[in-house]
């Protein structure tokens, strides 16, 4: 039987630990999604629509619980970036 307790965050973060695999890609992935979504309802009076909207319906109103509930609906998922191979030349 799995061990669960009670948290105040929704969605859990063993549940998105499990969408991303790493912390650093979860704290990464999260704060760059806030900040779009924070840019996106500071625009919104100027009438621009320049930045995506939330992807999913949510109650919470801060940014960052926002990225959270998206990732974990898998609306916003990590892309490994591609490596750069320019720096492996042999010139010597």
């Amino acid at each position: 039987m799995t061990d669960t307790y009670d948290t105040m965050m929704s969605p859990q973060v063993e549940e998105l630990f499990n969408k991303t695999n790493s912390k650093f890609v979860l704290c990464t992935l999260a704060a760059r999604r806030a900040r779009q979504i924070n840019a996106y309802f500071g625009q919104l009076g100027e009438g621009l629509g320049a930045m995506v909207p939330p992807q999913v319906t949510s109650v919470s109103r801060k940014p960052l619980s926002i990225a959270f509930e998206e990732i974990a609906a898998e609306k916003i998922i990590p892309v490994a970036p591609e490596s750069d191979d320019a720096g492996s030349d042999d010139a010597a």
